[in-house]
């Protein structure tokens, strides 16, 4: 409150001032912004990596399922903009050239940053089996026959994006699985003519408002026996020699593992590619994205399918 307020009045003299008593209330509003900041709001989010390559030759072990990540009420700030990566499935690129990881998939901006590891490669004539995501099955061959589980959740995460691949046992030319994101990728068989490993089996999710399964684990291949099945979410099926069959990719956009090879001319191995799926509130879409994502809704949401790289500004 001001109590007094003094005034110089024209004239002569510089002692001609005149007080006057008033009482005012107020404040001056010195440029405080024109309304309250706009609010956050909340997402749910998947992101699954790119799958190993299977193993190569005499009971290739089979790929590891990319890394499967999933998180609900994730806090995005209205105007900034996060950044997704979308990994590539490990391709088979010879028999020289060594078993192939999937590559990471991410999601980052303001207040998030998240990544899912690529699924290891699974052993084979063409080198040992990696960890990964989920890890690459053991392959049978002599050479590079490692005799213990890959590990999976490499890198570790709370809760696990991944399990470890299976072993190849002795000289029975049957590889093990790779991992999955909900198991451990099979053991391969210990007799002749036994059969490769099952893939390890992946994990459903609605985020799109239908399930699907992502992150199978690919099966092993067998030099005598059966071929491993690939695990349930894109894994897929390991080849054999008797019948003769080639190894099968990884399903793309589900971080399936590929299928392990047994012989020479069967080198289509490669894993499944990533994908991640942004899920927010209709009322709060900003439909401001690059990377062409393919845009739903589901009751009153939306869902964008990122299956490359590219952003969404929140």
């Amino acid at each position: 409150m001001r109590e007094k307020e003094t005034i110089l009045t024209s004239g002569k003299n510089t002692n001609n001032l005149k007080s006057r008593r008033c009482k005012s209330f107020g404040y001056h509003v010195l440029g405080f912004g024109g309304g309250a900041p706009p609010a956050p709001y909340t997402a749910n989010l998947l992101i699954v990596a790119g799958g190993g390559s299977g193993g190569y030759q005499n009971g290739g072990g089979g790929g590891g399922a990319g890394g499967y990540r999933s998180f609900t009420s994730e806090t995005f700030l209205t105007g900034s903009t996060y950044t997704v990566t979308v990994g590539a499935g490990g391709v088979f690129k010879g028999a020289s050239a060594g078993t192939v990881a999937g590559g990471n998939s991410s999601i980052s901006g303001t207040g998030i940053s998240y990544t899912s590891a690529g699924g290891g490669g699974g052993g084979g004539a063409n080198g040992a089996r990696i960890n990964g995501g989920s890890g690459g099955g053991d392959g049978a061959a002599a050479s590079t026959r490692v005799g213990s589980a890959s590990s999976g959740n490499t890198p570790s995460t709370d809760p696990s994006q991944g399990n470890n691949g299976g072993v190849a046992i002795g000289d029975s030319y049957s590889g093990g699985g790779g991992g999955g994101s909900s198991a451990v990728g099979v053991n391969g068989g210990s007799g002749n003519a036994s059969a490769g490993g099952a893939g390890g089996a992946g994990t459903a999710n609605s985020i799109t408002g239908s399930s699907v399964t992502y992150a199978g684990g690919g099966g092993g291949g067998s030099f005598n026996g059966t071929n491993g099945a690939g695990g349930a979410g894109g894994g897929g099926a390991a080849g054999s020699e008797s019948p003769n069959r080639t190894g099968a990719v990884g399903t793309v956009n589900t971080g399936g593992g590929g299928g392990g090879s047994s012989q020479p001319s069967h080198e289509v191995t490669t894993g499944g590619s990533g994908i991640v799926i942004l899920r927010v509130p209709t009322a709060n879409y900003s439909d401001t994205t690059t990377g062409s994502p393919a845009v739903s809704t589901s009751g009153d949401d939306t869902i964008m399918k990122f299956t490359g790289s590219g952003s969404y500004k929140a």
